[in-house]
Parts: structure tokens; sequence; C-alpha cells
């Protein structure tokens, strides 16, 4: 009987100590990361600033078009891409469905190199830094247009979107 006496002020003594390490502070934590803005939580998730700009897409359209026709060399760099500083999220809200999609300069882009926007837009489902960021701000993977890298810390995503309100 004593080795069952001792087994059991072990397990009473394991169970304080868990419960003083994850007890009420721990689940107050939780609480209040519950409370905190949903950016402020994506941005500590991926360690990266993220940032939305509203732009309409005629002053912006040569760089859509760039960024377009780099497409295929940029599906690379999403895919290896698992740190940034910064995260720019452009809506180009007169792009968006609702609006009646992109201007024809673009759209005629987004045509062309419909296979390799779609191959971005897989490599970002399934890149966890940039799919929670834009998850953060409520675009949707299918709006995506385009990205550009601006060194090796910084993206700019194109989306054809509305930013959420």
């Amino acid at each position: 009987m004593p080795v069952f006496a001792d087994t059991r002020w072990l397990q009473s003594l394991a169970a304080c100590a868990f419960l003083a390490a994850f007890g009420p502070q721990a689940a107050q934590g939780l609480e209040s990361a519950d409370a905190v803005n949903r950016a402020d939580t994506v941005n500590r998730i991926v360690g990266s600033d993220v940032r939305q700009e509203e732009a309409r897409t005629e002053p912006q359209t040569n760089k859509i078009i760039t960024a377009i026709e780099r497409t295929r060399e940029n599906i690379g760099a999403v895919r290896k891409t698992s740190k940034l500083d910064t995260v720019d999220i452009v809506f180009l809200t007169d792009a968006a469905r609702s609006e009646g999609g992109p201007p024809p300069a673009v759209e005629s882009k987004v045509e062309q190199h419909q296979d390799d926007i779609a191959e971005l837009r897989k490599e970002i489902d399934a890149n966890a830094l940039l799919f929670n960021a834009i998850d953060s701000r409520r675009v949707l993977t299918e709006d995506v247009l385009a990205v550009e890298f601006d060194g090796s810390a910084r993206i700019v995503i194109y989306a054809a979107a509305r930013p959420p309100n």
C-alpha cells in the first residue's frame, strides 16, 4: 500500500503544478487574446505588418499589368516566402466583381495569364503567412490579381475587391 500512496501523492503534486501553470491566469490570457483586434492577432501570427489601402485601378494600371506579367516568376517567390516585414494589400475597389470587374486593359492581361494566376492563387492558399494575411482582411484568394515583391521583406498583393466594412 505505501507505493500506491506515494503514487497518489505524486499525481496530486503534478495536478497542482499543472493547475498553477495553466489555471485561471492562463484562461484569462486566452479571453483577452480573443478580445484583441483581429488584425493585431494576425500580425502576431504571421510576424508581419499587414496593411491595406484602397485604390482605383486606372492610376495603378501599369504597375498591375507589370505584376501580372511577372506572375510566373513570382509563383516561385511566393512558394519560398516564410517571413516578410510588410504585407500590403491594395484593394482595387473599382475592379471588384460587384463593380463589373477589372478595366479592359487589366482584364485582358488576366485572361492572357489565367493559368499562371490560378497557380499563384494556389500557392497563396498553401502559404500560411500570405493566406492568413489576406484572410485577416477578408480577401478571397480568387480576388487576387497579382503580387509584387519589393525586395525580400515586402509584398504588395493586388486584389479586385472591396475592403470589409
